[in-house]
C-alpha cells in the first residue's frame, strides 16, 4: 500500500483530493462550454481508438531513433553520420511516397485476381461515423506509413559502411513506394494471401521479413566490407558503441508496445482491452526468452556471455511474436521468443561461414525470425498451417528478388558502392563532409 493511500485513509482532507479532482473533470467542460452536448458512448469510444492508434503510430516512429542507435553503435565510428542520415531520410521518404503511391497500392481495390490494389493518391479526409472501431483515413495512414519506414530502415544496418548515399535512396523510395505495399496487399489489403487464409496480426512477415530479405539482397550484391573476410577467416569488425547500440535495443523494445498492441486498431470495450493486454504480455516473454536463450547460445559458443547476441536475441523474440501475438497463450509465446533466440545466431553464423556481410545480424533478426514467426502461427495460433507456410515462404521470396534486382540495377547505375579509399576514410566524411565527433584538440 502506498504513502499516498496509507495518509488517505486517516485523513479526510487527504481523502477529498480525489473527489475534487473528479468533480473538476466531470463539470469543468461545462463551466467552459456550457452549450456544448454530451459526448455520447460512440463518440467516447471512436475517440478512444483513435487517439490511441495515434499514440501507438509514435511510439512505432520512435523505434526510428531505436534503430539509429543499434546500426551507429554495432558499426565503425567513422561512419555515425551515414546512419544517422539514412534512418531519417528513410522515415522522411517513407512517409512521402508511401503516401504518394504505396498506401494507394496497399489498400486499393483488388486487380488481377488479388495480386494487386490499385488505389487513388493521397489519404482521404472525411470523417467516418463515430462509433467504436471506425478509424479516421488520416490517422489509419499515420499508422501504416510508420510500418513502411520501419521496413526501410531494417537495410541501412546491413549496409552499413559501402553504400552511396544516392544508391540507397534509389532503394528507399523503392521499397517503401512498390516493393514492401504490394506485398502487404497480399494480407492487410485483403489480396490473394488473406483469401487464402494466411494470418499475419503485426508484421512478422509483411514488415519484418521484407526488410530482412531486402537486406540480404543488398549485402549480397554490395558484397563485403574491406577487411571482414580474408581467406579461410572471418575478421570481425570492432563496434564503435555498444552502450549505444544496447540504448536502441531498449528504444525499440519499448517502441514495439505501438507495433504490436497498436495492431489491434480497436481498444474501445473490455475485449478489446482483454486482447491489448495479452498481446502486450506475449510480446514482452518473447522478447525476454529471445534475449535468454541468445545470451545462452553465445556463452556456451564463446565461453562468455556476448553482448551482441543478446541484443539480437531481444529484437529476434520481439519479430518472432508479431505475427501471432494475439492468437497464442503466455507459454506458447514464451518458446516462440526462445526459438527466435536461437535462431538469430544461428544465423548470424551461418552468413559469417558464407562470407556474406550483414553488419548487424538485420537479416537473421528480421528475415529468419520473420519466417518463423509465421510459421509459428500456424503451429501455436490455430491458423492454417498451409496457408502461413506459403505466405512465409512468398512473401520472403518477393522482398529478395525484387531487392536483388533494384541493387543490380543501382550497381548498374554506378551509385551503389563507395570506392575503396572512400570506405577506409568513412563515408561520413567522403559522402557528407563531416565527422560524428570531434575530439578536443583537433581543427574542426
Amino acid at each position: 500500500m502506498s504513502t499516498l493511500v496509507r495518509a488517505m485513509k486517516h485523513n479526510t482532507k487527504l481523502r477529498a483530493i480525489p473527489i475534487a479532482f473528479l468533480g473538476l473533470i466531470v463539470f469543468a467542460p461545462s463551466a467552459f462550454a456550457q452549450d456544448a452536448a454530451p459526448l455520447s458512448v460512440d463518440e467516447i469510444a471512436y475517440s478512444i481508438d483513435n487517439l490511441i492508434l495515434f499514440l501507438s503510430a509514435v511510439l512505432v516512429l520512435f523505434m526510428q531513433a531505436g534503430f539509429a542507435m543499434v546500426e551507429s553503435g554495432f558499426n565503425s565510428a567513422k561512419n555515425t553520420v551515414n546512419i544517422m542520415f539514412k534512418n531519417i531520410i528513410d522515415l522522411a521518404s517513407g512517409v512521402f511516397f508511401y503516401f504518394l503511391i504505396g498506401y494507394g497500392l496497399m489498400y486499393g481495390s483488388s486487380v488481377l485476381g488479388g495480386f494487386l490494389g490499385f488505389g487513388g493518391l493521397g489519404v482521404s479526409a472525411e470523417s467516418p461515423d463515430a462509433v467504436a472501431g471506425n478509424l479516421h483515413p488520416q490517422v489509419d495512414f499515420l499508422f501504416q506509413a510508420v510500418f513502411a519506414a520501419t521496413a526501410a530502415t531494417i537495410v541501412s544496418g546491413a549496409v552499413a559502411g559501402r553504400m552511396k548515399i544516392s544508391g540507397y535512396l534509389i532503394y528507399s523510395i523503392v521499397l517503401t513506394a512498390i516493393i514492401y505495399p504490394i506485398s502487404g496487399f497480399w494480407k492487410w489489403g485483403g489480396g490473394w494471401l488473406d483469401q487464402m487464409g494466411f494470418y499475419d496480426f503485426a508484421g512478422s512477415l509483411v514488415v519484418h521479413a521484407v526488410g530482412g530479405f531486402a537486406a540480404l539482397a543488398a549485402v549480397i550484391v554490395l558484397g563485403p566490407r574491406i577487411g571482414r573476410f580474408g581467406g579461410s577467416s572471418t575478421n570481425p569488425l570492432p563496434p564503435s558503441n555498444m552502450a549505444m547500440a544496447a540504448l536502441g535495443v531498449f528504444i525499440l523494445w519499448v517502441g514495439w508496445y505501438g507495433f504490436n498492441p497498436g495492431s489491434q486498431l480497436a481498444f474501445a470495450g473490455a475485449v478489446n482491452a482483454d486482447a491489448v493486454m495479452l498481446i502486450a504480455t506475449n510480446t514482452t516473454l518473447a522478447a525476454a526468452t529471445g534475449t535468454l536463450f541468445a545470451m545462452l547460445y553465445g556463452w556456451v559458443k564463446t565461453g562468455k556471455p556476448n553482448l551482441s547476441y543478446t541484443l539480437n536475441g531481444a529484437l529476434g523474440g520481439l519479430v518472432g511474436i508479431t505475427a501471432n501475438c494475439d492468437s497464442v497463450n503466455n507459454i506458447e509465446g514464451l518458446i516462440i521468443g526462445a526459438v527466435a533466440g536461437v535462431l538469430v545466431c544461428v544465423g548470424m553464423e551461418l552468413l559469417e561461414n558464407l562470407k556474406i556481410d550483414d553488419a548487424v545480424g538485420a537479416w537473421s533478426v528480421h528475415g529468419l525470425c520473420g519466417i518463423w514467426g509465421g510459421i509459428a502461427t500456424g503451429i501455436f495460433g490455430g491458423h492454417p498451417l498451409v496457408a502461413q507456410i506459403v505466405g512465409s515462404i512468398a512473401i520472403p521470396v518477393w522482398a529478395f528478388v525484387t531487392a536483388f534486382v533494384l541493387f543490380k540495377v543501382i550497381k548498374a547505375l554506378g551509385v551503389l558502392r563507395v570506392s575503396p579509399e572512400e570506405e577506409q576514410a568513412g563515408l561520413d566524411l567522403s559522402e557528407h563532409g563531416v565527422g560524428a565527433y570531434h575530439i578536443a584538440g583537433e581543427e574542426a
